[in-house]
């Protein structure tokens, strides 16, 4: 069995990327012995990861909205769902917005420029859009040591003010704002500021407070 897994791995490594792209799928669950990732991580296509005996492995694909179940074997990543070779796959189409797989070139150019511009120049440019999310407690990427203000901008809803202190954060770069027992409402508009950036997002009309696929929920504020 190793020196078949030895061969796949070897084919795999022939038709992967040479060169590194933006993540395809973030990886939601980890079971078992599971080479290359750990829980959390962000997976670039052509990764290729090897699962151990009864090992599994969930990943969210960030623009297919995939959810793959995989179970034994290896995987090599693709840019909307893996090639699994020598194990078991299970595909579901979850409610994600696909726009969640990489900032847009406006977005980009807006985040850089807070390098070069001031507090107040900042302000008064627009807030860059996030993807709708399909759960009401948004799982938010950001960076530690610094404070997240959400506010909603289409009714009265109280101020939400989360510091974000590294001993709380999933996988050291992630809020959950289902663990700290905070929602968000359904159909709402909202504003979120971390520092001198300012995004705005939605959460879609249908979106509940049930266990919600990881990659529906999604807030990539860094």
């Amino acid at each position: 069995m190793r020196s078949l897994i030895g061969a796949v791995v070897g084919v795999f490594c022939l038709t992967a990327p040479a060169i590194a792209e933006s993540p395809a799928a973030i990886v939601e669950d980890v079971q078992g012995k599971v080479d290359g990732v750990e829980f959390m991580d962000y997976v670039a296509p052509g990764k290729i990861i090897k699962l151990g005996p009864k090992a599994g492995i969930t990943l969210s694909y960030l623009k297919s909205c995939l959810r793959e179940t995989i179970s034994e074997g290896v995987v090599l990543v693709g840019t909307e769902q893996s090639t699994v070779q020598l194990g078991k796959v299970e595909r579901i189409k979850v409610p994600c917005d696909t726009n969640a797989a990489q900032l847009s070139e406006r977005e980009a150019n807006q985040s850089a420029a807070t390098t070069f511009r001031g507090l107040r120049a900042e302000a008064n440019s627009p807030p860059a859009k996030l993807p709708t999310i399909y759960g009401v407690a948004p799982l938010i990427q950001a960076k530690a040591g610094s404070t997240l203000v959400i506010e909603r901008t289409d009714g009265k809803e109280p101020m939400i003010t989360l510091p974000l202190k590294s001993d709380i954060l999933v996988a050291r770069k992630f809020y959950d704002l289902s663990k700290a027992g905070k929602s968000l409402t359904a159909g709402g508009s909202y504003l979120a500021k971390l520092g001198a950036k300012r995004y705005t997002f939605q959460v879609d009309a249908g979106a509940t407070a049930s266990p919600t696929p990881i990659v529906g929920r999604l807030l990539r504020l860094e």
